[in-house]
């Protein structure tokens, strides 16, 4: 078995004297498409960004397999609307891409057209997919999204999550990503790993959606939803993942 890309171990975080992540362990394997879920305030967005070694642990740790590149879609991105910067500008910014290169990702990123416009005059759908095509520049091997379509109509949010899904399958990566969007991740996921300061229930989509921890947490009718979504969608996703591990070290 190959070593992980990325491998949190019993990690800890505290917050204003609470725990904010409470022995929380996780992997991300090759090839893995792993998305977290959870209600407001569960500590999916810190644990994020303690997979990605922006912040540290009270305790526990995360390792990252030697060599590793990660691309990362935040949150959230504040732009100065004072700064004339068209994209084109922004995707060469701390990199060596060609003008080619750029007007590649742009077109592999579905933001081709959008090249000369300003920054500050994107829409939030125009912004995301220009944030997810300068994610990509660095080739990377593992794809990070934090809520990657909260600002999108229901619409943009489907073609947004087709779109990492065909990336998925083109670049051979493997993708962790944060979304409340629990009905819309079931076409695409293929491990949901449900937090809530710890993680409740981890797996494939349709045994999650009949977790009673995960029945608790978001309802009935939100898990028969999934339920039924994901079974509309199964055909789509005939890989096999079962080197995907996740597993909770109870408290």
């Amino acid at each position: 078995m190959s070593e992980p890309l990325i491998e949190a171990t019993e990690l800890c975080v505290r917050r204003h004297g609470g725990l904010v992540l409470d022995n929380v362990s996780l992997t991300l394997g090759e090839r893995d498409f792993i998305t977290l879920i959870g209600p407001n305030g569960a500590g999916k967005s810190v644990l994020l960004r303690h997979l990605l070694k922006l912040e540290s642990p009270n305790s526990g740790t995360v390792k990252h397999r030697q060599g590793i590149r990660i691309g990362y879609v935040p949150e959230r991105f504040q732009i100065d609307p004072t700064l004339p910067m068209p994209v084109r500008r922004f995707l060469t910014l701390n990199n060596n891409q060609s003008a080619e290169a750029v007007e590649a990702l742009a077109l592999e990123a579905n933001c081709g057209g959008l090249l000369d416009k300003p920054l500050a005059n994107l829409s939030g759908g125009e912004l995301q997919r220009v944030l997810l095509a300068r994610a990509l520049s660095g080739n990377p091997h593992v794809l990070m999204l934090d809520e990657p379509a909260q600002n999108l109509d229901v619409s943009g949010q489907l073609q947004f999550y087709q779109l990492i899904d065909a990336l998925y399958e083109k670049r051979n990566l493997s993708v962790l990503m944060v979304s409340h969007d629990l009905h819309m991740v079931m076409s695409s996921t293929r491990q949901v790993v449900c937090l809530y300061h710890h993680i409740c229930c981890s797996g494939a989509p349709d045994s999650v959606a009949r977790d009673p921890e995960f029945v608790q947490m978001f309802g009935a009718e939100m898990a028969q939803m999934m339920a039924v979504y994901q079974h509309s969608h199964a055909h789509d996703h005939t890989h096999d993942h079962e080197h995907a591990h996740l597993h909770e070290i109870k408290p």
